[in-house]
């Protein structure tokens, strides 16, 4: 046996130990807000480094003395309230709160937080119901892959870490077979909203994704995004390409231009006039132009638009760039939307359950915004959107509006595109590609993280 040599220190691996696995627990709480920090960067850790020592940790420490096991709380600033107001409200007491909101100045300015900025705590309380909570750990998300953590170490003080994921970016390509709809089979593959919703905008130019897409349909997308080595999305770019039945679009910006356009493959202009539906998502037609009995009166009249069965809350985007010349109550309409286009072309929009930000009369609009909500106000069976087409004042039928395209490129822009087109279709082979990135986040509110620990 190994005899005490008293000139030795002992080395105690327990608080070392502690103080990182706690720094680590309350990491894995994390929220996803952006508020980009500088701070002392810790040396980085895999997922499964991460679990590994959570457990470890865990097993040795079990539950602080006369606490219950530490739960998480998100807290959101509200307006006209300091931190240390905020992190009292999960129950820990003034003296607590304090401290760390010392501990964090140390990286981050807090007199600059804005109301609506959320981190999460990790909080113990008193077994017997009686006393302040104890904070074990904060962590604040300071940009796309990374966030400070401040943590209680085995002697009870409070320590400030930054903790950074390595990120990539990649260009994803999607393929696949339509089921359900095309916007649920991109969701459970994968794409976000903003490329689900884009997709469906400009499909929606040649295609009535209601009618004209199928199941087993091929389609493809391709687009940008930026990664954690977790695999959590932190960012994502625009839509590079898209094809659907047969229709294709690449995304170009030619030199000069305000705003990168869709084109074919030969470079053509996929913009159309007048989209084909008002809605970012596939939907039914459940009343179409012309004579039917009416659902409330019983009566046979005519029907002066097409309706779409929707959800109360489904977007309506303006099918063309336009004027907002009514929104408004107007009978059994309830809310009313209507806008006026090019060539003697307005469009109309009943039962809405509310507008568009910002959308009023004399408001201009470009098309795929949003402009408007689906409800069931008016005079109205349930939730759909009752879609009108006027021609120099008088009420034609939708589904017969000529789509006209616009201009094809020509010159350096063609010779431009084809160049273009010609790298997406290289990623398009090989499936994809993937590149290391630097994110670099700066932020009013932080100062350096001169005292961090």
């Amino acid at each position: 046996m190994a005899q005490f040599d008293p000139r030795r220190q002992p080395m105690r691996f327990a608080p070392h130990l502690l103080t990182a696995a706690a720094a680590v627990t309350v990491a894995m709480l994390a929220g996803r807000v952006y508020q980009p920090a500088q701070a002392e960067v810790v040396p980085e850790l895999t997922a499964l480094q991460i679990a590994s020592l959570e457990a470890r940790a865990f097993d040795a420490a079990g539950t602080p003395a006369g606490l219950t096991a530490p739960e998480a709380i998100p807290v959101q600033i509200r307006r006209g309230e300091t931190f240390e107001q905020a992190v009292r409200r999960t129950g820990i007491g003034a003296a607590d709160a304090s401290a760390v909101a010392a501990t964090l100045s140390n990286a981050f300015d807090l007199s600059q937080m804005r109301a609506g900025l959320r981190f999460e705590t990790a909080i113990a309380r008193p077994r017997g119901g009686r006393g302040d909570a104890r904070l074990i750990g904060l962590t604040m998300r300071t940009g796309p892959a990374s966030q400070l953590t401040v943590s209680r170490s085995f002697d009870g003080a409070l320590r400030l870490r930054a903790l950074e994921e390595r990120v990539t970016h990649e260009t994803v390509v999607l393929k696949g077979e339509v089921h359900g709809s095309l916007s649920a089979t991109a969701q459970r593959m994968g794409a976000d909203a903003a490329i689900r919703r884009k997709a469906n905008q400009l499909f929606a130019h040649k295609l009535d994704l209601e009618r004209d897409v199928r199941a087993s349909d091929e389609f493809t997308l391709v687009f940008g995004r930026t990664v954690t080595e977790n695999g959590r999305t932190v960012d994502t770019d625009d839509l590079l390409y898209a094809e659907l039945k047969g229709v294709v679009f690449y995304r170009y910006q030619p030199a000069g231009a305000r705003e990168a356009q869709y084109y074919d493959a030969t470079g053509k202009n996929m913009r159309s006039s007048m989209m084909r539906t008002p809605l970012d998502r596939a939907t039914r037609v459940s009343s179409s132009f012309g004579f039917r009995v009416h659902p409330i009166s019983g009566y046979r009249k005519m029907h002066q638009g097409i309706d779409f069965a929707a959800g109360t809350g489904t977007p309506i985007v303006a099918p063309s760039d336009g004027v907002v010349i009514e929104a408004r109550r107007w009978g059994g309409y309830g809310n009313w939307l209507r806008i006026r286009h090019a060539n003697g072309l307005e469009s109309g929009y009943g039962h809405l359950s509310r507008y568009g930000s910002g959308i009023r009369a004399g408001q201009r609009v470009s098309q795929g915004q949003v402009v408007a909500y689906v409800g069931s106000t008016g005079a109205s069976t349930g939730p759909h959107l009752h879609y009108e087409i006027w021609r120099n004042g008088q009420r034609i039928n939708p589904s017969g509006i000529r789509m006209d395209e616009s201009t094809v490129l020509a010159g350096a822009d063609l010779a431009g595109f084809r160049a273009e087109k010609a790298r997406i279709d290289r990623i398009i082979a090989a499936g994809g590609e993937r590149r290391p990135t630097v994110l670099q986040a700066n932020v009013e509110g932080l100062r350096p993280a001169s005292r961090a620990t």
